[in-house]
C-alpha cells in the first residue's frame, strides 16, 4: 500500500508541475503579445498623430492660398485697373476736347451748327432708296385704285416694285427715330433727316440698324421683305413716304432724277 500511495503520489506532483508549466508558458505567451499590442498601438497613435499635423499644416497653407487669391489678387488688380483708368482718362479728355474745339471751329467758320449743316435742305435731291418700278404713285388730291384691297383710297407714299431680298439704302444722312411693325407696311422704318424732314420705309427685313444710329446716306437700312396681306397682289415693294413736319409730301418732288 505504501509504495502505490507513493506512486499515485508522484503522478500527481508530475501533473501539478505540468499544469505549473503550461500556465507559466501562457502567462509567457500573453505577457509577449500583450506587449507587442502596446508596441503596435503606440506605433499607430504617433502615425495618426502625424497625419493629423500633416493635415492641419495642408489645410492652414490652403487657407492662405485662398486669402491671397480672394482678397489680395482682387485689390492689385482693382490697383492696377484705376492706375491704367487714371493714365488713360487724360488722353480721353484730350481727343475729346479735339474733337470739340474741332465742331466749335467749324460752327464758327461756317456760322451753322454741325447738325444743322449736316441736315436735309430743300434744294438737295435724295437718293433713290430702291432699284425698281414705282407702281402706285403718291396720290393725296383724288384715290388711286389698290388693286389688293380692291378699292380706291389715297396714297400718302409712293410703292416701288423690287425684288424680295434687294438693298434698301438711305436717301440721306439722319437719325433713326422709330422701328416697328405695322400690319399694312410690315417692318417700317422712320428716318429723321432734319429741317422737319422725315423719310418712312416699309416692307422691309433683316434691318441691321437700331432706333437712335446715326445713318449715312447711301447705307444700307434693309432689304425688302414678302409683301404684307395688303399688297399681295402688287407684289414684293418698298413702301417709301416723305414727310414734312409730320405731314405726307410727295417723294417724286424730292427725289434725284
Amino acid at each position: 500500500m505504501n509504495k502505490k500511495e507513493t506512486s499515485s503520489k508522484g503522478r500527481k506532483g508530475a501533473s501539478v508541475g505540468l499544469v505549473i508549466c503550461f500556465v507559466a508558458v501562457v502567462a509567457m505567451v500573453g505577457t509577449y503579445t500583450f506587449r507587442n499590442y502596446e508596441n503596435n498601438l503606440e506605433k499607430e497613435m504617433k502615425m495618426l498623430e502625424q497625419e493629423q499635423l500633416a493635415k492641419e499644416e495642408s489645410d492652414k497653407e490652403t487657407q492662405i492660398q485662398s486669402t491671397i487669391t480672394d482678397t489680395v489678387i482682387p485689390k492689385m488688380e482693382n490697383q492696377a485697373e484705376e492706375t491704367q483708368s487714371q493714365t488713360e482718362e487724360p488722353k480721353n479728355n484730350d481727343t475729346q476736347l479735339e474733337i470739340e474745339e474741332e465742331k466749335e471751329g467749324t460752327a464758327k467758320e461756317t456760322g451753322v451748327s454741325p447738325i444743322a449743316a449736316a441736315a436735309f435742305s430743300t434744294s438737295d435731291d435724295l437718293l433713290w432708296p430702291v432699284e425698281g418700278t414705282v407702281t402706285i404713285n403718291y396720290s393725296m388730291d383724288k384715290t388711286t385704285y389698290f388693286s389688293t384691297l380692291d378699292q380706291y383710297k389715297y396714297n400718302p407714299a409712293i410703292i416701288i416694285s423690287s425684288e424680295i431680298g434687294s438693298e434698301v439704302i438711305a436717301s440721306a444722312t439722319g437719325v433713326v427715330r422709330d422701328i416697328s411693325v405695322h400690319a399694312q407696311t410690315g417692318t417700317t422704318l422712320t428716318l429723321d433727316i432734319g429741317n422737319g424732314f422725315e423719310l418712312v420705309y416699309g416692307q422691309l427685313k433683316e434691318v441691321p440698324i437700331n432706333e437712335g444710329e446715326t445713318i449715312q446716306e447711301g447705307q444700307v437700312l434693309g432689304y425688302v421683305s414678302e409683301p404684307t396681306k395688303y399688297y399681295t397682289m402688287e407684289g414684293s415693294n418698298l413702301y417709301y413716304q416723305v414727310l414734312k413736319d409730320g405731314e405726307p409730301v410727295n417723294p417724286m418732288d424730292y427725289l434725284e432724277a
